[in-house]
């Protein structure tokens, strides 16, 4: 008998017994949605976390002052131990692409009556490269605007939806930061939350020497970004940065830093590394519930090898050979999981799209997640099925045409 003729009795079989095939399905089911939501819930994670991290800038290095330490260390600074100064002469260091310090803090806005609290971040024109951003109204401040400590503001999506009228073009008009009065030259896109969560839109970037000078009254800096030319040298250039701010700020070579340098490029893989684990555990989890409906698959096979006996018995009479029950068997078994499979693939799409719209997270089916979880629905049937298929092949055709 033809494979198509084994797959034909198969169904029928199943046909005849549609609620106990239901039941036995039930399980291959649950196990392959399971194991999709599973891994389209991490790989929606993964690349939620990822997107956030390169939203940050890319080849990127920050710098930080070290906050943990006290205000004074001999020689070695203090917790206000970066200026522009510092970031002017990390430019000069070899595998340097762009430099940015930024100083920022909250300030209430107001616009014609209305006021709304944003983050205001005094910075340089090179911020709009690191961060690759095109304003989707006007354009950043420029050097001129850093040079002359313009009064001139970029704000954030956010702002510009709070602040303003809704149809009233942000452009040319100005807001009060304090008791300044600042000119709107530029709008930028939505950019959503940071990698740590803070509201990247909810921001006005202003030039740092009008933040230093006429807003804040402070000559050190929040942070340094630094741009490297490539991914492969911001290892080594990390090391030249440490080098010279500890010259820089005369820390004794058995003295602590008085500053912390973050490389992205690190953070991004360990953040991807957490989250491939986190996505092969899920999946592990997932996967148990397809080993337990294997084993139901197998219980039935075995019910339906006894139920049958006699059939199997008829079957070897006229002719039937050993390799032709196995695989009918086997089939059947098969037939099960993968039709479980089927249905457990749409309940994990739907599923994944139900958790993504009723809790807000992100998810990302892949055909590698489809693929997989059929492949293991198949063999599951497969290694379950094999010793029921085997029972019924290994049945003495007399004692089983003798079954009552």
């Amino acid at each position: 008998m033809s494979l198509a003729g084994d797959f034909s009795i198969a169904v029928n079989g199943l046909k005849s017994n549609k609620l106990r095939s239901l039941l036995t399905v039930l399980g291959i089911v649950i196990g392959v949605a399971a194991v999709i939501v599973m891994i389209a819930v991490g790989q929606g994670a993964s690349k939620s976390i990822t997107s956030r991290i390169q939203s940050m800038g890319s080849n990127l290095l920050m710098v930080f002052p070290e906050s943990s330490r006290g205000a004074v260390r001999g020689a070695g600074g203090s917790m206000n131990s970066l200026t522009r100064e510092d970031a002017e002469a990390i430019a000069g260091l070899p595998f340097v692409e762009r430099v940015a310090p930024e100083l920022s803090g909250n300030s209430t806005l107001r616009y014609e009556g209305q006021t709304w609290t944003a983050q205001v971040s005094g910075t340089t024109p090179e911020m709009q490269q690191i961060k690759d951003w095109t304003p989707e109204e006007g354009s950043f401040f420029s050097n001129r605007d850093l040079e002359e400590n313009a009064l001139v503001a970029v704000i954030g999506r956010t702002v510009a939806d709070n602040l303003f009228p809704p149809g009233v073009s942000p452009l040319g008009r100005t807001i009060g930061v304090n008791k300044l009065t600042f000119t709107v030259v530029g709008v930028l896109p939505a950019k959503g939350a940071s990698m740590g969560g803070q509201e990247q839109d909810n921001m006005v970037y202003i030039p740092i020497s009008t933040a230093q000078v006429r807003l804040l009254g402070v000559n050190n800096v929040r942070l340094i970004n630094v741009q490297a030319e490539s991914q492969e040298s911001m290892t080594m250039l990390q090391g030249l940065i440490t080098n010279l701010l500890r010259e820089r700020h005369r820390i004794p070579p058995d003295g602590n830093n008085d500053f912390n340098i973050r490389n992205l490029a690190a953070v991004l893989a360990t953040a991807e590394d957490t989250t491939r684990i986190l996505t092969l555990l899920l999946a592990s989890v997932a996967g148990v519930s397809l080993l337990v409906g294997g084993i139901g698959i197998m219980n039935i096979m075995l019910v339906s090898v006894t139920e049958r006996t006699r059939e199997i018995g008829i079957r070897m009479a006229v002719g039937a050979t050993e390799r032709a029950i196995m695989t009918q068997f086997l089939v059947e078994a098969v037939t099960l999981c993968l039709l479980g499979g089927v249905i457990g693939i749409a309940l994990g799409f739907l599923g994944a799209r139900i958790i993504s719209g009723l809790a807000g997270w992100p998810t990302a089916v892949s055909l590698s997640s489809v693929l997989l979880a059929v492949g293991f629905s198949a063999a599951v049937g497969i290694f379950f099925g094999y010793y029921p298929a085997k029972k019924a092949a290994g049945l003495d055709p007399i004692e089983a045409l003798r079954f009552e």
